[in-house]
């Protein structure tokens, strides 16, 4: 399961840019299954999200640190449905991630510690994919050329997804 501390410094962290709204606290919308959906309210507005963490972390003997796999919502941005990743190293500069969901690859551009698709038809594309899917695993490189690989589950993305669209109506 999830371990909240991390969890909260993790959401706090993606969700703001400014550092007072680290202060702030997400809230539990709902958990489903291994996603969980979350709402947190900044200087920016609010930002909602579901999220998971890996099932598998590879290679087993490294410190990965905390990982996350988002999909967030901003409306304030007008940002909906914005799927990312977020690991505890920084990415190999300039490299990419491949997110593979039942055969099906998409890549994203990583910068520091986070990945993200680079245009919105592909963001919709791999949230359909995510919430069709069965099965997904990220693979990049970190800064030290340690290639890396996470499996998530999909159980619950769809509901959780939702849950978190809708309270950023």
């Amino acid at each position: 399961m999830m371990k909240a501390k991390s969890l909260v410094l993790a959401l706090a962290g993606l969700a703001v840019s400014s550092a007072a709204a680290f202060a702030q606290t997400p809230t539990l919308l709902k958990q489903h299954n291994d996603w969980a959906a979350y709402a947190l309210t900044s200087g920016g507005g609010k930002v909602c999200y579901a999220l998971t963490k890996p099932t598998t972390l590879l290679p087993g003997d490294r410190n990965h640190g905390d990982v996350f796999f988002f999909v967030t919502s901003r409306p304030a941005e007008g940002v909906s449905s914005e799927p990312s990743l977020l690991v505890g190293y920084p990415f190999k500069d300039k490299s990419s991630v491949t997110v593979d969901i039942d055969g099906k690859a998409f890549t994203l551009f990583t910068n520091n510690d986070g990945a993200w698709v680079e245009n919105a038809a592909t963001e919709a594309q791999l949230v359909a994919a995510m919430k069709a899917g069965r099965e997904m695993s990220v693979n990049g490189e970190s800064s030290r050329g340690t290639r890396t690989t996470y499996k998530f589950s999909l159980s619950g993305v769809t509901a959780a997804i939702n849950t978190a669209g809708q309270a950023c109506q």
